[in-house]
């Protein structure tokens, strides 16, 4: 199938497209960086910003699921998470096309905030809180204005290896935990989905 994933230069978004070329997928990425991957006949880069509607037209052309793993560095306010999430939304109307969309943003974001463990919400309030206000916003910019979503939100990533064993948590319950897990995993899940959806609509939490 044909996948676009957007911010695929590093962490997730490198794992997702690494492993999607490994399973035959036609892969096209859209970062700022040049993906650093082997070049491939069925890798196509994009070099470009997720909110430049040239840009994102390119990388979304024909694409049969969009995997958005957008990350920042920096902790301080932005907006690039709900802009380009409007722009994208944008681009698929005026292409009329309807992809399978898998998000990723964080547990702690939306109304998971308050089901996070104590020491999380402060180092949130502390560190990241801006941060995740916007990625807030931009799950709620898919979640309005578009029919085939997930919205992807894993607990502490690292760098451990792939397992393929992980929680995989579609509702907000009293008492949950939503600890660490790899960013490999996360990537064997949302390829998984891309695949084959079946949390369409859904807000899916992952940890170990």
């Amino acid at each position: 199938m044909k996948i676009t994933v957007i911010g695929a230069s590093a962490g997730i978004g490198h794992e997702v497209t690494r492993l999607a070329l490994q399973k035959g997928h036609e892969v096209t990425t859209l970062s700022r960086r040049i993906v650093p991957l082997p070049n491939h006949a069925k890798l196509r880069r994009v070099q470009g910003s997720a909110i430049n509607p040239s840009d994102v037209k390119a990388a979304v052309n024909g694409a049969e699921a969009i995997l958005v793993t957008l990350g920042v560095k920096s902790p301080f306010a932005t907006t690039l998470f709900s802009d380009s999430a409007r722009l994208l939304l944008q681009v698929l109307r005026e292409t009329n096309s309807a992809p399978t969309l898998i998000v990723l943003t964080g547990f702690g974001t939306g109304a998971s905030w308050s089901y996070n463990s104590l020491p999380m919400r402060i180092f949130f309030t502390l560190l990241l809180k801006a941060v995740y206000a916007d990625k807030g916003e931009q799950e709620r910019v898919i979640a309005a204005g578009y029919s085939r979503w997930e919205i992807v939100r894993p607990g502490r990533l690292t760098s451990s290896e792939m397992t393929s064993r992980y929680r995989v948590l579609d509702d907000l319950v009293k008492g949950m935990k939503v600890g660490a897990i790899s960013r490999a995993d996360v990537a064997h899940f949302m390829m998984a989905q891309a695949e084959h959806p079946t949390y369409l609509g859904k807000y899916v939490g992952l940890t170990y």
